[in-house]
């Protein structure tokens, strides 16, 4: 993936492109929470850390990019606030399962131990914790896609 690719989608998951019909839009990371249709896209999770994978190398900088840590920071946050406390929207209306918010809640914390990692620069440490989630994905038979 390009760093290009990679802010664009990261735009998207984070429902902040100026594009609101890109298709990326209303099915990416937040875009499927909100509404909810009752599933959570796994794919999604696997691209967004493709994405960060890809901007690791402008996450360990002196100066990080306010554009990329605003989106890393909006899905962190509202994937949280919507899906996973338990007054938030999904578990509120009882639209999540307690599998989904456990999945949720793994991703999210996948998700933001590589950032926090890239960001002081831990390297592929980064990736140590998603490449295990991976491995006992196709160990379990799982749908699985390495980075």
């Amino acid at each position: 993936m390009r760093i290009e690719e990679a802010l664009l989608l990261l735009k998207c998951h984070a429902f902040v492109h100026n594009d609101l019909d890109h298709p990326k839009m209303e099915n990416g990371f937040l875009g499927s929470l909100r509404p909810f249709r009752g599933k959570l896209i796994e794919d999604n999770f696997h691209e967004l850390m493709e994405i960060v994978r890809t901007l690791a190398p402008q996450l360990k900088q002196p100066v990080l990019n306010r554009e990329v840590m605003s989106c890393l920071w909006s899905i962190i946050h509202l994937g949280r606030a919507w899906a996973i406390l338990p007054d938030g929207m999904l578990r509120r209306n009882k639209l999540i399962s307690d599998e989904q918010i456990a999945l949720m809640e793994e991703w999210l914390d996948l998700l933001s131990y590589a950032v926090m990692i890239l960001i002081e620069d831990g390297g592929e440490e980064a990736f140590w914790g998603y490449k295990e989630y991976v491995r006992e994905q196709a160990e379990n038979g799982e749908k699985g896609r390495r980075l």
